[in-house]
């Protein structure tokens, strides 16, 4: 099994988890395999989302729709779905995927960011799977 095949097989085993923080804060990955299409040209379907204590989404990357582009809002939208959001009550911004690692490597950038900006620890305290739900 090559490299990107492994981690593949890791972030896919990831479906359904839960990793719970201090003080309510949690991360939820969802991620299944597709027929790649010219939305999901990488054949994955995901949502990895961090939320607070109350369950709002405090990060959020995905590929549930396409976003428009930052700057205007008459830009076309890509036809590449991958993005994220920042905040509850964000649209969303092009996300460009390049491997599995690197975007479980820069959503987690994201949460830590986000974690300590909030003054939480980057322990996870436990851990649920979700996946039979």
């Amino acid at each position: 099994m090559s490299g990107s095949e492994h981690t593949l097989a890791f972030l896919l085993a990831f479906n359904g988890r839960v990793h719970h923080y201090a003080d309510g804060y949690f991360v939820k990955f969802e991620i299944r395999q597709v027929e790649p299409t010219k939305e999901r040209p990488h054949g994955l379907r995901y949502s990895f989302t961090l939320h607070g204590p109350g369950g709002e989404r405090l990060i959020g990357f995905d590929n549930a729709h396409a976003v428009a582009p930052l700057g205007s809002r008459y830009k076309k939208k890509p036809v590449v779905t991958d993005h994220w959001h920042r905040g509850q009550d964000d649209e969303g911004r092009p996300y460009i995927f390049e491997s599995a690692e690197k975007l479980v490597d820069d959503f987690f950038d994201e949460v830590e960011r986000v974690l300590v900006g909030h003054g939480v620890s980057l322990d996870v305290v436990k851990v649920e799977d979700r996946s039979n739900e």
